[in-house]
């Protein structure tokens, strides 16, 4: 399939929300890539289903050239979610683009985590204790279920993970004599999370033994939002407010 700049929008950056987009930034005058592009059509081809692999052609397109740093062709980049995640220039061997493909794909954790129910995230974490999607979404589990020992357990082995420290640090707060974030809590788990965060970041000033535990849910909170939700950019202010 060849993109050009009017679709490259929906074509690569959106598409590759659902799975992996391979782009071929080539040129016809290149022989470099007149060499990988059958061995990158082939590659792809046997893993039809899960990625997706695009041509565009650089004197075509070059806006879109400029824009990531094409400077020599072949260039092959993969986008995840939006973004750039693997990417590599001149033609490569069959073993090379093989290991390439490969490496974009999900492992079997992954595929068992993104099934959701119990069973497959348990198997996820036996496969891999530090998934941090898996982790996250079994803790919600066994937490709802009053087992926050458990829960803790679980999060224990994921790092670098925001979300799973800000989990980590809800349960750890639920069990803090003295202080009520029931409110901020409920909120949050019915979705609100305006209201949720509003409560949290309202309780930072007077809970100076918790500030920090009570940040870690804030920043967690804002992890899984993402960036492009207009809630954090705010939620980041009042919260920078608070602390300082």
């Amino acid at each position: 399939m060849d993109v050009t700049e009017s679709n490259f929008q929906a074509a690569v950056l959106d598409r590759s929300h659902s799975m992996p987009v391979v782009v071929d930034f080539w040129a016809d005058w290149c022989a470099p890539c007149r060499q990988l592009g059958p061995v990158l059509e082939r590659e792809a081809s046997k893993r039809s289903g899960q990625l997706e692999l695009v041509k565009l052609d650089v004197d075509a397109n070059p806006t879109l050239s400029r824009s990531y740093g094409i400077r020599g062709i072949p260039a092959v980049k993969a986008f995840h979610k939006g973004r750039v995640v693997a990417e590599f220039v001149g033609a490569q061997p069959a073993s090379a683009v093989e290991r390439f493909l490969d490496a974009l794909l999900p492992s079997k954790a992954e595929l068992l985590a993104e099934k959701g129910d119990e069973e497959s995230l348990r198997a996820a974490l036996e496969l891999d204790p530090g998934h941090a999607d898996a982790a996250i979404r079994l803790a919600r589990i066994v937490h709802g279920r009053g087992q926050k020992e458990d829960a803790l357990e679980i999060l224990g082995h994921v790092h670098g993970s925001y979300a799973a420290e800000g989990l980590a640090a809800r349960i750890r707060l639920e069990r803090t004599e003295g202080l009520d974030l029931s409110t901020a809590f409920a909120a949050l788990d019915a979705g609100d999370n305006e209201r949720a965060l509003d409560a949290l970041i309202e309780a930072i000033p007077p809970a100076r033994s918790t500030r920090d535990e009570i940040r870690r849910v804030v920043i967690g909170i804002l992890d899984e939002l993402g960036l492009d939700d207009p809630l954090v950019t705010t939620a980041r202010t009042k919260l920078a407010s608070a602390l300082y």
